[in-house]
Parts: C-alpha cells; structure tokens; sequence
C-alpha cells in the first residue's frame, strides 16, 4: 500500500488524521486526506424566495469553515514527516458518497477512524462510496483499538462469496507478513453449491500458493449470529486484523433484516479491513 486515504469536516477533530499518519509512517505510505462539509439541499417550494438569503449565508459559512479546515490540516500535516496532500470538497448530501468514492479510487485503502465513526451520516458516505464508487478496501478503527498494517495474527471471515475473495485479493501483501492467519468459516456448507468437499482448503492452498501460512477453522453457530461468532473467535485468538467480504447481500436486505456487514460497521470489535 502506497496511499492512504482518510476523510475529515470541521465539526471532527485530528485524532483519526493522526491515526492514519501513524499507519503511512509504519509501511512509508502517502497520506491523502479529504475535507469534507456536506451542503444542504437549495429551498423549494413557496417559501424558497424568502429562504434563499438565509440558505446563500449558511453555505458561505459552511465554506469559510471548510477553507479553514483545510488550512489547519495543512498545518498539521506540513509538521510531520510523512508525505501528504489535502484536498476539499463541498457536495450536496445526496452526492458525498460519488465524490468519496471517485478520491478513494487513487488510494489502495480508505481509513475510517474512532471519531468518523461516530458520526452516522458521513461514516455512512465513506463507507458507500469507498465500497461501491471505488473498488478499494475500507480500514475501520474502533475506539480502544491498536490499528497496525503490520499485524501478527490476523482473522479472514470465509464464505466462497466474491466479497470474501477480493477482500483476500487485497490483503495479500499483509498476511505475508503476519504469522497466525485463520481463515474462519461459521456453518460451511459441503458439496458443489457450498464450499467445497472440504470447506476452506481451496482458500487455503490459495493462500499458501502466496506464501501465507494458514489455519482453517470451522465454527458452529449453535444458535448465534454470524458475527457474534467473529467476534468471539477474535477474542479468543487474540486477533489484531479481521479482513472480510462487504454486502454479500443487498444492502436492502441488510437495512431490513440486519447482516453480518451492518453489525460490523456500526460495532466493529476490533480493526476490519473490508472490501467488496
């Protein structure tokens, strides 16, 4: 990994940018960082005439916050001794996603940190675009975490989904340097339209075609979620990386019936790395 990409607005602090400075410093890295205010749609409607001042103020505000912004990351980052550039951008609401999703293109990962994730609408847009506008993997780092990409034992979340394997297709460099990696199955299913005679070992003899020493793992659910199962599995390896496939359902069905990648991105346990 080359660049990192981490997003930021005036209403966040600089501890995620410092955060993914740190990780740039330990794999010699470029730093992209974005600045991002969401605009708020134009008045419509009969009251739009007598809004329209009001609404024209408040963007110039929100601009002039944005500009700021900027300069003080500028700042910031001209004092530390990793290579960055700093950009900004002023979408609509409707639009932040495309405009995130065309930046993280030119990263090889997104960072989401302890404070973006703590915000529901703009972790909601770098999550979206950076998964379906760019093709990229996503990092996310939960509050309390130890975020290396650099890691020593490292989980992968195994269903055979296409999701599964380019999130594996990404990581490739990673685990080469890792020394425990389990590749975690919960209820795999045998046969042609599962995983497999043996499910996990294609992954697996994919994986140590790479170099990477791998330990299969199968796990009953007996009657918990998919994800609860995760995360019990990397408490008791002491897993520093979990990487997995995003959205193997519609995000639909995910919205409405939950799914294994909502939980994560709204309580990731520990530090995910997420592709699609």
């Amino acid at each position: 990994m080359k660049t990192i990409l981490t997003v930021t607005s005036p209403d966040l602090g600089d501890a995620d940018l410092k955060l993914a400075a740190t990780l740039c410093e330990e794999i010699e890295a470029h730093l992209a960082v974005l600045v991002l205010n969401m605009a708020a749609p134009p008045p419509i409607g009969g009251y739009a005439a007598i809004m329209s001042d009001a609404w024209l103020q408040e963007r110039q505000a929100d601009v002039n916050r944005l500009q700021e912004r900027t300069a003080a990351v500028s700042d910031l980052l001209a004092a530390s001794q990793i290579s960055s550039d700093v950009s900004n951008e002023y979408p609509e609401e409707a639009w932040a996603h495309e405009v995130i999703g065309r930046r993280a293109r030119y990263a090889d990962l997104t960072v989401i940190g302890p404070e973006l994730l703590s915000r529901g609408a703009l972790k909601n847009k770098v999550v979206t675009g950076t998964l379906f506008s760019s093709g990229k993997p996503l990092l996310l780092v939960p509050p309390g975490s130890f975020p290396t990409l650099r890691p020593k034992r490292v989980l992968i979340a195994w269903d055979s989904r296409i999701e599964a394997s380019n999130a594996v297709a990404r990581s490739l460099d990673l685990l080469r340097t890792a020394d425990d990696v389990r590749l975690v199955l919960v209820d795999p299913v045998e046969g042609e339209f599962g995983q497999g005679e043996e499910p996990g070992a294609d992954a697996a003899t994919y994986l140590a075609r790479h170099g990477i020493k791998v330990t299969v793992d199968r796990r009953p659910s007996q009657g918990r979620s998919i994800a609860a199962v995760l995360r019990q599995h990397a408490i008791d390896t002491s897993a520093q990386l979990l990487i997995m496939g995003a959205y193997g359902h519609s995000r639909l069905s995910e919205r409405i019936l939950g799914g294994v990648t909502k939980t994560m991105i709204d309580e990731p346990p520990l530090p995910i790395l997420m592709a699609r």
